[in-house]
């Protein structure tokens, strides 16, 4: 990973004194605390890739990335280092993935789409994060620029993405993480949700396969002993990775929301759906082979999503990716 990305500072000049008369000293009493203070000219210019005040995203607690999620997409690359996937829809009741990374960012990952009014409201969940997307539609650019992350599309880091060969555009825009201002932070994405690790609720059903639909796509999990996984289909297909096998979750969480029409659409004509993060509702989680019932909770859109059992108990997670998936109630 690269480091984050310094702004260069012009060098200061030194000034000589050409009087020694009491306003020539104060004259070059005055330009001497403008040079200290960096308002000469030589001072540092605002970093173009940046959204917001946070500027370089070095201090973002995780990266997130938009990715393609349809047939001519399919493998993808990159997922299989992902800290969580959440799986939402899209127009024409399609399918597409938030990818996020904070704990391991891979090389290379892709193929990178645009990006949606549902991920800026699920983002609040985290601070400050980096969002990785190919463009979005015109009458979303400005709530991108207003929300609290440091949206970092080709325009902006042009050196950071790249078409690959094998397929016809758009489903080959790749992104190279190292090319971009963000630095993992060392915190797993799954903890900055505060959520956490650790034993299974008592309780359970025994479950051997969860199917979410939606109007045109269906994701299934198939809880795999050997592999200590819930190994992902996508439209009936095995979900792989471009680097070889099957992807796998270690928890998968469906959550029950409310998809509504949004004000926007594509350019087909299809309205683009919005998922509500914010609220309450039932979900279920699926770890260790079982399906648990739970409750999800977000008061607000800067806090964080809590699941519990049904009594109001504390849900932990199986060690290993997290999948999301929103199921439309």
């Amino acid at each position: 990973m690269s480091a984050p990305l310094r702004r260069a500072t012009a060098p200061r000049t030194p000034v000589t004194p050409r009087s020694k008369t009491p306003a020539a000293a104060l004259i070059m009493a005055l330009l001497l605390v403008l040079l200290a203070a960096g308002c000469t000219g030589g001072g540092s210019a605002p970093d173009s890739r940046s959204s917001g005040p946070s500027g370089t995203g070095a201090d973002a607690e995780v990266l997130a990335v938009k990715i393609d999620n349809v047939v001519p997409a399919r493998p993808q690359t990159g997922l299989q280092q992902a800290d969580i996937v959440y799986v939402e829809q899209v127009e024409a009741g399609l399918s597409r993935l938030l990818a996020v990374y904070s704990s391991e960012v891979p090389p290379v990952i892709g193929p990178v789409r645009s990006a949606r009014e549902t991920d800026l409201e699920l983002l609040r969940q985290f601070d400050r994060p980096v969002l990785a997307f190919s463009g979005a539609q015109s009458r979303l650019l400005p709530a991108i620029e207003r929300a609290p992350l440091d949206a970092v599309p080709p325009s902006a880091a042009p050196g950071a993405y790249f078409r690959g060969s094998e397929r016809p555009a758009p489903h080959n825009l790749y992104l190279r993480p190292e090319r971009i201002p963000y630095t993992a932070s060392g915190t797993g994405a799954v903890a900055a949700l505060g959520l956490r690790f650790g034993p299974a609720p008592s309780g359970g059903s025994a479950e051997e396969s969860r199917t979410v639909r939606f109007p045109s796509a269906r994701t299934t999990f198939t809880w795999s002993a050997e592999r200590e996984r819930w190994l992902v289909a996508m439209d009936g297909s095995p979900a792989r990775g471009s680097e070889g096998g099957q992807l796998g979750a270690a928890t998968v969480i469906v959550q029950e929301v409310t998809v509504r029409p949004s004000s926007l659409g594509d350019r087909s004509g299809n309205n683009t759906p919005f998922t509500e993060t914010v609220g309450s509702g039932s979900a279920q989680v699926l770890r260790d082979g079982k399906a648990y019932g739970a409750r999800w909770t977000r008061p607000a859109a800067d806090a964080d999503t809590r699941f519990t059992t049904p009594d109001g108990g504390r849900i932990d997670l199986a060690e290993g990716p997290l999948w999301i998936v929103y199921e439309a109630r």
